[in-house]
């Protein structure tokens, strides 16, 4: 039997990691709060919220390549845990539209923490703690596994005094299926931002696509596949650092940038096969599953086996098979060249 491996000094504390991983997997953390110390929200922060933080920055770069700004006013962190997401909002967006940040948690333990956290980051920012009246930005992070019914509804009724609404959550079935719902019951009074191409229903809800879910994949920065912590972390918790699987929604009363005409929205990844590769994709007229062939398209064939796949794309396609890739919103000049086609 291999022994355990040592324990670095200064590293997070491996036994409540082990205790807030039980909970998270067997799902009991909507029945009570599961921060016992400050200590358990510090280990927390240097580990799961880091991969947390992932998601985030994967999610914010895609609404920077989209063209979307956030608006003015202050950011409320609900649900906030050890406060990332407002971290991670932060550091994409800078303090300068932002007039205040709020956390909000069932526990006071996380709300102070969080908020001594963004403190210590961004010393001058002006942090408070609860919910303000009327916040310009609402935050929720991987909250959904954690709401009852009655809770749902509370925090829908604080998102819908907001300006925008930037929701994320694992990418799992359950996950991605229950914020299909919410962004059907939300979408009436406002702009659906993201991942979306359209405002029109979601085009898993026809008949037939049961099977499948809105998820997307964020990559880590490539220093972690270095680091001996983390993959130390990877072997004690017995976590995937390479798979960042995630949901998420975008909401804004402001109308967004358009969007360029034929631009889709893949979804979870293309299988690729010998000679072709197959890649289910959302737009305004439904989501359905296209064929990319190596001998139409051979550059972007290579780039998808090679799972260089962006979220948003432009095609031209005909009869359900991809005939030209264009450069997808946000892209760069060597993005292009992947793509295969000239814009």
């Amino acid at each position: 039997m291999n022994q355990p491996e040592p324990y670095p000094i200064g590293a997070p504390d491996r036994a409540a990691l082990e205790r807030l991983r039980a909970v998270f997997l067997n799902g009991t953390g909507a029945e009570r709060d599961y921060w016992q110390s400050e200590a358990d929200l510090a280990a927390y922060d240097a580990t799961f919220a880091q991969r947390i933080g992932w998601k985030w920055d994967h999610v914010l770069g895609e609404l920077e390549r989209r063209g979307w700004q956030p608006p003015p006013g202050p950011v409320l962190d609900w649900g906030c845990g050890s406060g990332v997401a407002a971290r991670a909002w932060l550091d994409r967006w800078g303090r300068e539209r932002v007039s205040e940040v709020w956390f909000c948690d069932r526990s006071p333990l996380a709300v102070r923490f969080a908020a001594s956290r963004a403190r210590e980051k961004y010393p001058g920012l002006a942090v408070a703690e609860g919910v303000p009246d009327a916040p310009g930005t609402v935050l929720l992070s991987h909250v959904l596994t954690e709401l009852d019914a009655a809770a749902t509804e509370a925090v829908l009724g604080v998102a819908s005094r907001a300006v925008a609404v930037v929701w994320v959550e694992p990418g799992t079935y359950e996950a991605s299926w229950r914020l299909i719902r919410l962004r059907e019951r939300l979408r009436g009074g406002f702009h659906v931002v993201a991942p979306c191409t359209h405002e029109a229903g979601c085009g898993l809800l026809a008949p037939g696509l049961e099977a499948h879910w809105c998820h997307h994949f964020a990559a880590p920065p490539p220093a972690v596949f270095t680091d001996p912590f983390w993959g130390r972390f990877a072997r004690w918790i017995g976590v995937d650092l390479r798979s960042l699987p995630v949901s998420y929604l975008v909401l804004d009363r402001r109308p967004p940038p358009p969007l360029p005409v034929g631009t889709v929205r893949v979804i979870g990844r293309p299988r690729v096969y010998k000679a072709h590769a197959a890649a289910l994709a959302c737009d305004a007229a439904g989501v359905a599953e296209v064929a990319l062939h190596q001998r139409d398209l051979p550059a972007v064939f290579r780039a998808w086996r090679k799972g260089v796949c962006p979220g948003w794309q432009v095609w031209e396609q005909a009869g359900g098979r991809v005939q030209r890739v264009v450069a997808w919103p946000g892209a760069t000049a060597s993005d292009e060249e992947v793509g295969g086609a000239p814009a």
